[in-house]
């Protein structure tokens, strides 16, 4: 019987397999750039992974005063409301850019959550898990990292710019944490060497020898994690034009918006059109117990600029397809206006936002009541809103991965996906 079948008669199985892609879907995708050497098709592959921006609103924006207008109610606050570009849904006057681009975004009005403070909301709407103290779950971005990332790179594939959620990588391990920036896009003082070049390229050599010997005779993943870490840094030496903005900012200042948030959004996207996979961007202090109106009044106009300009922008270059922009703090605000012209913390019904990535834009999902106090329709968890997250960005949100022996789902067993959200 012939078991060997010559190289004219057909590929290697060792080609074949080697031209081959597992998709985070568990799907095989043929490499062919790398069967037949053309590394356009490697280049487009990379493209076509998928990206997550999150923009983090701490302290919890009101749902009052952004896409749940309650006008007339004695719950509604001292603002307007206006039209958007979908008929018959309305946003907070605070929002006009908004406005129009509410065909781009689908909101969830019935947002039930189950942790009312800060430090527990803010670990539950980055993880998707309430905090625990056996286990350490990873942030959603680490999580998109892991899929989505692309290893080796010279970019962080987790990158968090002026943000105040702290999760990390939990049990996924150093290799997913995230790579902190300030809020004006600072890079921290490590990623710069005071040595000439070729100095630190020598030390460098030196260092890589020492660590090789090393480690043939004391193997240990601490000596591994180490070594990756130290090469990430070295590697941000290369990559640091992609985190400055001022040669560019006065071409995109009116679409964004001047300030701060603006600048973090455009800085998001560059590093999205650089193929980085997580980016986190956060606007503070809407932790609005007192004097509500005012807070919203200041934080909300160059929110919503900067997020209007980030969509357009997404859009027009071709990146909102394969891009998907989540909005959401850890909170929302209650419907009782307190005694100091104040809203509190509240999470029985509350509002987040998704666009890009296969979301179905022009959508409001679920229903509050009259009041804004109850969900009237179609609750959504932080279960729900994560699994739909990672289904949106091709990621099974059943995937287990594990802390010690435990195995442990991406979103919490039990949740499901809104697939009313997905086109």
């Amino acid at each position: 019987m012939k078991t060997h079948c010559g190289s004219s008669e057909h590929l290697s199985r060792r080609a074949l397999l080697k031209g081959s892609l597992t998709t985070s879907a568990g799907g095989v995708v043929m490499n062919w750039g790398g069967l037949f050497g053309n590394p356009g098709w490697a280049e487009e592959v990379q493209r076509q992974k998928k990206h997550c921006i999150l923009l983090w609103m701490n302290g919890g924006a009101s749902q009052f005063e952004t896409f749940d207008m309650k006008v007339g109610r004695p719950t509604g606050g001292v603002f307007r409301s206006i039209a958007t570009n979908v008929p018959g849904t309305q946003v907070c006057e605070l929002m006009p850019h908004m406005a129009q681009q509410m065909d781009k975004i689908a909101v969830i009005r019935s947002m039930r959550t189950s942790e009312v403070d800060h430090p527990g909301g803010i670990y539950l709407m980055h993880t998707g898990y309430r905090p625990s103290a056996t286990v350490r779950f990873p942030e959603v971005g680490a999580i998109v990292a892991k899929y989505q990332g692309r290893p080796g790179k010279d970019l962080p594939d987790f990158i968090k710019v002026s943000s105040q959620g702290d999760a990390g990588a939990g049990f996924l391990g150093p290799r997913y944490q995230p790579f902190g920036i300030g809020s004006k896009g600072d890079l921290p003082p490590f990623t710069n060497s005071s040595l000439a070049k070729e100095v630190e390229s020598r030390r460098h050599e030196l260092r890589s020898f020492v660590e090789s010997q090393y480690t043939q005779d004391n193997p240990s993943q601490l000596a591994r994690m180490h070594h990756e870490a130290y090469e990430a840094a070295r590697r941000l030496q290369s990559v640091q034009q992609k985190f400055k903005l001022d040669a560019e900012w006065d071409k995109y200042r009116e679409l964004y918006g001047d300030s701060g948030f603006g600048r973090r959004c455009l800085l998001a996207r560059k590093l999205v059109e650089s193929g980085v996979a997580f980016i986190e961007v956060g606007q503070s202090s809407y932790d609005s117990h007192a004097d509500n109106a005012s807070w919203h009044k200041g934080l909300v106009p160059p929110m919503e600029q900067a997020w209007a300009g980030l969509l357009t922008d997404l859009k027009d270059r071709g990146l909102l397809d394969n891009t998907l922009v989540v909005w959401t703090g850890e909170i929302g605000r209650t419907p009782k206006i307190n005694n100091r012209a104040g809203r509190d913390h509240y999470v029985r019904c509350w509002s987040t936002a998704l666009a890009g990535c296969g979301i179905k834009g022009g959508l409001v999902y679920g229903e509050s009541d009259a009041d804004g106090v109850e969900v009237k329709d179609s609750p959504v968890s932080e279960g729900d809103f994560f699994a739909t997250i990672y289904q949106s960005l091709s990621i099974n949100p059943r995937e287990e991965n594990f802390a010690g022996v435990r195995p442990v789902p991406l979103a919490p067993f039990g949740s499901k996906v809104v697939t009313d959200l997905l086109a």
